[in-house]
């Protein structure tokens, strides 16, 4: 099964790269969230993908998002793709609000060690593995690269939130809970705990990020816990957690970074098999196409973005005039069009970066490297990238053109890169390379026009020599 691990285009702003989720700049008041297949653990991204997790994690999302609104707004406008949603921009509140209803996980583990007080709240002894509270428990936590405990107190004095905005917080935070809880119950699962994420719409409170999935919360089967409350059988991340302790370093401590086959097909069957209880819907895993292949779909059909682009990347600013003249030309086809500045000899360590972003580019792209004199750049590039590279290189006089031709012809081995000489001829190649079939339509018509034309031509000058 093929697995969403990077999202990436360079039609959108790049806002923020999470653990899980990665955001992009829509317009001024909304953005594109995307859920990939990434999976972390104990404050670390782990090198395995787990297939069909994002997907999971925002459509459950969005299914309890919809159930909640009576109690609090949220930020979704629209899902645009089982791992994309649109929401509206919205302040983050810097705390998680984990309410807990027993003593499991990271607590119970504290606890074992001693510890009696969690983020402000003082618990008894003599409470035993995954015993549950007499009222559900706020253990709020910092909202940072290592999420830390933190008491109410703390978080006023720290400015994350105000004292009204935070009661408000815990208010809102219960309910979810209760309303969880209970709808859990009706499926035979026990929600154990769960974290909260909110953020501020002007002077509103939105939840945000995600609520009651597998990621964000501890299922229990009801039918376990009521036998023996040490032995339940979890539908959510703990299945991971535990199998990393398990298997850490004796010496180090240091906890794997790669998931065995057998334990990610588990978390997958775990996340979906939740998925489908709580909503009575399923995840298609199976898409033949691939997941990319029907996100990109999706987001051109919603005009997020548009079937294609292509980076002009200049060698200086020098170069812009000559990149606008074949930009103008590749813009009359509906293509996107990327301008880049970026030296191969003088800042030549940015073109691993730019790599990093079109080599996984959701749509498909093409790279013209617009240089001058002795062309390094469209070399570099065709080097770094999986992308068709071109060379259209501008020329002061024919001595200029002489020396750079040849540069531009003589590429080191392993890096395919196509030169073109006039601006016109650039673009209509990259047309061509990006070998959409809309693009192959209209070019057939331009072919076909052009036929005509030197036919009509033809015909007229046979008519004079009559």
């Amino acid at each position: 099964m093929k697995t969403l691990n990077r999202f990436a285009t360079p039609q959108l702003e790049k806002l923020h790269e999470g653990k899980v989720r990665d955001s992009f700049r829509v317009d001024a008041s909304t953005r594109m969230i995307v859920v990939t297949d990434r999976i972390s653990a104990f404050d670390s991204v782990l090198d395995s993908t787990i297939p069909g997790k994002g997907a999971v994690l925002n459509c459950l999302s969005n299914f309890w998002f919809e159930k909640t609104r009576h109690i609090v707004p949220n930020h979704v406008v629209k899902q645009v793709d089982p791992n994309i949603t649109l929401v509206r921009e919205a302040v983050p509140i810097r705390v998680e609000m984990i309410v807990r209803g027993y003593i499991t996980g990271s607590m119970w583990r504290g606890y074992q060690a001693g510890k009696r007080e969690f983020s402000g709240v003082v618990v008894p002894d003599g409470l035993t593995m995954n015993q549950r509270f007499p009222e559900p428990i706020v253990t709020p936590t910092t909202k940072e690269e290592s999420d830390e405990e933190i008491t109410p107190a703390g978080i006023v004095k720290a400015g994350l939130a105000s004292r009204e905005t935070y009661q408000a917080l815990d208010s809102i935070a219960r309910k979810l809970f209760k309303l969880g809880s209970g709808f859990l119950e009706t499926k035979g699962f026990l929600m154990a705990d769960t974290k909260y994420e909110f953020g501020l719409i002007g002077d509103t409170i939105v939840l945000i990020d995600e609520i009651h999935t597998p990621d964000s919360s501890r299922f229990w089967q009801k039918d376990d816990f009521d036998k023996d409350p040490t032995k339940v059988t979890q539908k959510d991340k703990e299945y991971v957690r535990q199998w990393l302790l398990a298997n850490r370093d004796d010496k180090t401590g240091e906890i794997p970074g790669k998931l065995p086959e057998e334990v990610v097909l588990e978390t997958t069957k775990r996340y979906t098999e939740m998925f489908k209880i709580l909503t009575g819907e399923t995840i298609d895993l199976n898409v033949p196409s691939g997941v990319r292949y029907r996100m990109y779909h999706n987001l051109v059909h919603e005009g997020l973005i548009k079937p294609g682009y292509v980076a002009l990347v200049m060698g200086s600013p020098a170069d812009l005039e000559h990149a606008n003249e074949i930009a103008a030309r590749i813009r009359k086809y509906g293509i996107r069009t990327d301008l880049r500045v970026m030296s191969a000899h003088k800042n030549g360590e940015r073109i691993p970066e730019l790599a990093a972003e079109y080599n996984y580019s959701i749509e498909p792209g093409v790279v013209i490297a617009i240089a001058g004199r002795s062309n390094g750049l469209g070399g570099a590039l065709a080097a770094n990238l999986n992308l068709p590279v071109i060379n259209c290189p501008p020329f002061k006089d024919n001595l200029d053109m002489m020396v750079n031709i040849n540069s531009s012809l003589v590429m080191p081995s392993k890096t395919p890169a196509a030169t073109v000489v006039k601006p016109e001829a650039a673009a209509a190649f990259a047309i061509r390379a990006l070998n959409l079939p809309h693009l192959r339509a209209r070019v057939n018509a331009e072919i076909e026009a052009i036929k005509l034309e030197l036919i009509e031509a033809d015909a007229k000058v046979r008519g004079l020599s009559e």
